[in-house]
């Protein structure tokens, strides 16, 4: 990455007499809202942050028992590391693979605790609506000189705050894709929900005894299914009677596909890994299932749908859905957004990152341009700037935020100059197909291990 060092904006972009005064809300405080913090407190632009969890990080503590395939060298951000470094803080080792609990640890909390950072973090506060003050999504009069408001619940109820400009870094990893190849949930959900559990779970730590000795199913085709499949094996060798089955939309998963063009040899190495676990019968594959409904049977759950055009169930005592994630919007209904219809990522970074299209290489480098919506000073970062595309790597987070921070500063000339060497996907299809499998998460609101 080519560092643009601050230059002292001629004018502000959010200079407006009733926004004088107001600080830049950011929504979420894992890595790309802390970065974005620390990239506005070296601006000199006052801000605060927000976050729904009890803790900075609190997405990523949720798999901290996870490795990161990406090295420490892709996941500090530089804005950060250079408040970070004067009190003391060391890099951790440049080639290490960190557990998404270090990178908390070693990362996030002592960023979080900065004296210029600290006092502006505000946790179990929840961000439900964004609109303008006294102005709905159909006024334009006077809209970008009026101040954003933000409806919000904390401990002490709900509140409201204004905002001269908003960078929404909430990732998505409390919006989980459906099971169902339709979108929405399947058929029946309602009726085996304690047997459905999330992305990442704890097989060999704290979720043990929920697995050991039954049949789980894991459905989804991306990085964060294929950890889970690997962990499970590795219970299986402990735990007797512990079975695993693999459902995926398409005839493979490509984006676990081992690659020698990839990059980041720990994610390269995981698809080799899973192909050996089908190919001796450790995990069996159900590949070609659109599921379609979900049905009850004592304390099992049976997946019903059609598998190459035919009638197919699977019953499970456990049901992992590693099906990816999709950005909740719900709380932006009276903001302005250009959103593409297919992927829900800004309509200018789509062709980017479409999984329809391409999924070849590294992302062009972008920045502020690409994240632009008709709302002024209106930004989404992170992860759930990339919508429902599975490709999100920290690091074009972290020049999102940089490239947005100097537009607020009003530093045209560094918001532009948008350069970023990223690894290789290792990971290339003109066809993928299975968007909706699609692993769309990234260190915490950051890579549920697909895009860190």
């Amino acid at each position: 990455m080519t560092l643009v060092e601050p230059t002292t904006p001629t004018t502000s972009t959010v200079s407006d007499d009733r926004l004088d005064g107001l600080p830049v809300v950011i929504i979420g405080a894992g890595p790309i809202g802390l970065a974005a913090a620390a990239n506005l407190v070296e601006r000199g632009i006052p801000f605060e942050i927000h976050e729904a969890g009890d803790s900075v990080g609190d997405a990523i503590r949720r798999w901290g028992h996870t490795r990161l395939f990406s090295p420490w060298r892709h996941l500090v951000d530089p804005a950060s590391r250079r408040l970070l470094e004067p009190t003391g803080w060391q890099h951790p080792q440049e080639d290490r693979l960190p557990t998404g609990a270090e990178l908390v640890s070693e990362y996030l909390e002592p960023l979080a605790a900065l004296p210029a950072i600290a006092g502006h973090i505000v946790t179990g506060s929840t961000v439900v609506a964004v609109s303008r003050d006294g102005a709905d999504r159909t006024r334009t009069t006077g809209r970008e000189g009026t101040p954003f408001v933000l409806r919000i619940d904390g401990a002490d109820g709900a509140d409201e705050r204004r905002a001269r400009a908003v960078i929404d870094a909430s990732g998505t990893t409390r919006s989980p894709n459906s099971l169902g190849s339709s979108g929405i949930d399947p058929l029946g959900a309602e009726t085996v929900r304690d047997l459905v559990t999330s992305a990442l779970p704890d097989v060999l730590g704290r979720d043990r005894d929920r697995f050991a000795g039954l049949h789980t199913v894991v459905v989804g085709a991306g990085h964060s299914a294929a950890n889970t499949l690997l962990d499970l094996a590795a219970l299986a060798d402990e735990a007797p009677g512990t079975r695993v089955t693999w459902i995926i939309r398409n005839r493979s998963a490509v984006r676990v596909s081992a690659s020698v063009d990839d990059g980041l040899p720990a994610r390269a190495s995981i698809g080799g890994r899973v192909d050996r676990l089908v190919a001796t019968g450790r995990v069996r594959l159900v590949d070609r299932f659109e599921i379609e409904r979900l049905r009850r049977d004592g304390d099992q759950a049976t997946l019903i749908g059609h598998r190459g055009g035919m009638p197919e169930e699977v019953t499970a005592d456990v049901v992992v859905t590693a099906t990816g994630f999709r950005p909740d919007l719900g709380l932006l209904r009276e903001i302005r957004l250009d959103l593409d219809e297919v992927v829900e990522a800004p309509r200018r970074l789509a062709p980017l990152i479409d999984p329809n299209v391409h999924s070849c290489g590294t992302v062009p480098p972008h920045g502020v341009d690409e994240l632009r919506h008709p709302e002024p000073q209106f930004f989404i970062a992170g992860m759930k700037s990339y919508g429902r595309a599975p490709t999100f790597l920290l690091a074009t987070g972290y020049e999102q935020v940089r490239s947005i921070a100097a537009h607020l500063a009003g530093d045209r000339r560094a918001a532009e100059a948008v350069e970023l060497l990223l690894p290789a996907t290792g990971v290339c299809s003109t066809s993928l197909g299975d968007t909706a499998a699609a692993d769309a998460s990234c260190c915490g609101s950051a890579s549920l291990a697909s895009c860190n």
